[in-house]
């Protein structure tokens, strides 16, 4: 067993063929998930093919004398570092989710949308709007649990399958989020590789501009040109049964203003996340008391019921029914239990130095600048997968990298771009990471299904990729500075 240093942090690097064998053993059993049951069987049963990963990690590490518990406890004390925070925040969201949908600002969004749009800018003007409320509030997280949801109530009505209306979604929201300078993802990553926040941002937009405009044609032609299964008849029944079941007065909108408020004036996240959901509860008494009964609400226990385990109505249409029930706090025990599992395998993955044996043979035999952006986003990607967390991955990837962009006389700019890039943004697309679990479980879709519709999410790494095979952009440090 070699050394570990004063704070418990292994200190030595298992082989390279062995450190791959639990993430090769997790990426088979979700394929064979994906392949051989459904679907479905990748959000049921990731966490326990995180588990059994973990489990394969540290009897490898064992097998082969590079387990310590000092060293276990330092990983799993980092990474806990990094996911527990999200568990409180997801409460939150799935209250936000119940109370939103019951108070009426959900069907008031829902009743609107489908009044104004017409189903061939639909996914446009689904993908615009999340991308600028992201950008205003620098939250992916948020934009998609509030106007995303109801986004897809919208899409539904129209017709679109959910894959096509999440896609949309996620796009927006991802978006904003890496341009804006009020994201946490944004603000890491520039500190990371040690550029200004704005600076940074500048030189994202020579990647994240053509993959945007991209991803709006895509949507604009689908809207365009695939029909939608939805006649005017049918968007008109969807509404008649949103009136007949909730009170859609104009004034339910001042809860997500003053929600927007809040986020603006950047005010804690799960501060804010509170007083929506405190708002949201409120606004079932004040907006919708008709549904108290219907509920179980006309009482504080059945109140604490109500926000723990959902409420379905009964609105007249099968499709409304099923956009307007919710599950409560309880509906995001799965992700919960799922990020516990992401947590475990990332902590044993950096106790027995797994990780940082991985990371290390990306970064050698560097020489072509094309060969160094593309094995910053194939590591990115790894990192995603290993540590199922794209703050960690953000974090290992800039630290990784920093030294091997300067002695190539790169702009760490580049190097920030590209961590973005190639992290930030494909962290949903992973069933099991916490932003593909989050995001699955408050759209109601699952990963497997969106992800091959979140054209900017997917076309960010290609990108980078190309803008460093034409050289285009790709900034040199100035001779005194290297």
């Amino acid at each position: 067993m070699s050394n570990l240093t004063n704070d418990g942090r292994p200190d030595y690097m298992p082989p390279v063929r062995v450190a791959v064998v639990p993430l090769i053993f997790l990426l088979l059993l979700i394929g064979g998930m994906l392949v051989f049951i459904s679907v479905d069987a990748v959000a049921e049963y990731s966490w326990a093919a995180l588990f059994a990963a973990s489990g394969v990690c540290v009897a490898l590490g064992a097998r082969y004398g590079f387990v310590s518990r000092k060293a276990m406890t330092w990983g799993l004390r980092r990474s806990a570092a990094q996911i527990l925070p999200a568990i409180p925040l997801l409460i939150f969201i799935a209250l936000i989710a119940t109370t939103w949908m019951l108070s009426g600002v959900v069907p008031l969004l829902m009743h609107a949308g489908m009044g104004l749009l017409s189903p061939d800018v639909f996914l446009v003007i689904t993908c615009l709007v999340c991308a600028g409320v992201s950008l205003l509030t620098g939250s992916s997280w948020t934009t998609i649990a509030t106007v995303g949801v109801a986004f897809m109530g919208m899409g539904a009505g129209m017709g679109f399958s959910m894959g096509w209306t999440a896609g949309a979604i996620i796009s927006g929201a991802y978006f904003g989020d890496k341009m804006s300078p009020l994201s946490d993802t944004t603000v890491i990553a520039a500190s990371t590789c040690g550029v200004d926040l704005m600076k940074h941002i500048r030189y994202m937009c020579y990647t994240s501009g053509p993959a945007m405009l991209i991803a709006l044609t895509v949507y604009g032609c689908v809207g365009m040109y695939v029909g939608t299964e939805s006649s005017a008849g049918d968007i008109a029944q969807l509404r008649y049964s949103l009136a007949q079941t909730f009170n859609l007065t104009p004034w339910i909108a001042v809860i997500p203003v003053i929600t927007g408020l809040l986020l603006i004036l950047r005010l804690p996240t799960l501060l804010t996340l509170a007083l929506s959901a405190a708002m949201g509860l409120a606004g079932i008494y004040i907006f919708q008391p008709q549904l108290l009964g219907t509920c179980g609400a006309d009482s504080f226990s059945g109140t604490l019921m109500m926000l723990t385990r959902g409420c379905e109505l009964s609105t007249g249409s099968a499709t409304m029914d099923m956009l307007t029930a919710t599950s409560g706090a309880l509906g995001m025990m799965p992700t919960v239990i799922l990020l516990t599992g992401s947590m475990t395998f990332a902590g044993v993955m950096i106790g027995t130095g797994m990780l940082t044996s991985l990371t290390n043979a990306f970064t050698q035999r560097l020489q072509k600048r094309s060969s160094l952006v593309g094995t910053t986003v194939a590591s990115g990607i790894m990192l995603n997968a290993a540590t199922a967390d794209q703050y960690l991955s953000i974090i290992i990837g800039g630290n990784m990298f920093s030294n091997v962009y300067h002695r190539q006389n790169l702009d760490p700019t580049v190097l920030s771009r590209t961590i973005e890039d190639s992290t930030s943004v494909t962290s949903v697309l992973l069933p099991w990471n916490s932003c593909g679990v989050t995001q699955s479980a408050v759209l109601g879709v699952s990963t497997v299904i969106y992800a091959p519709f979140c054209i900017f999410n997917i076309l960010s790494p290609v990108m980078s990729l190309t803008m460093a095979c034409i050289g285009f952009r790709i900034r040199r440090l100035k001779p005194a500075t290297a």
